[in-house]
């Protein structure tokens, strides 16, 4: 019988994710994460996932909208959302590990 994936929110994130290359974020613990906009009609939403390989060995494209919209530091503010290095703050909607990869979903707030 096969294993149903493992899903685990998590509560603790990372402190600092700051761009190391286009679609790709590095935290605290050098640890890399992909990005990827979302779209949702409406407000800005970005899917976070930590990979397990080398930055270097990420192919680089730069998306147009990734370029202009996404910024180059996310500091993490109040535990609970991050503020980005345009002093906009983002919700963490949700942060999960799913077997050995997490993942983290961050929506813009409209109020700032």
């Amino acid at each position: 019988m096969a294993e149903l994936p493992s899903i685990v929110p998590l509560t603790s994130h990372p402190n600092c994710l700051s761009i190391c290359g286009p679609s790709v974020y590095e935290d605290e613990n050098q640890r890399i994460w992909l990005h990827q906009v979302m779209d949702t009609g409406g407000v800005l939403k970005v899917r976070l996932c930590q990979v397990n390989i080398p930055s270097d060995h990420i192919p680089l494209t730069i998306s147009p909208v990734t370029s202009s919209t996404m910024p180059l530091m996310w500091t993490l503010h109040l535990g609970t959302q991050y503020e980005d290095s345009r002093g906009q703050f983002w919700r963490i909607v949700h942060h999960v590990k799913e077997d050995y990869m997490e993942e983290m979903i961050l929506e813009l707030m409209e109020d700032t």
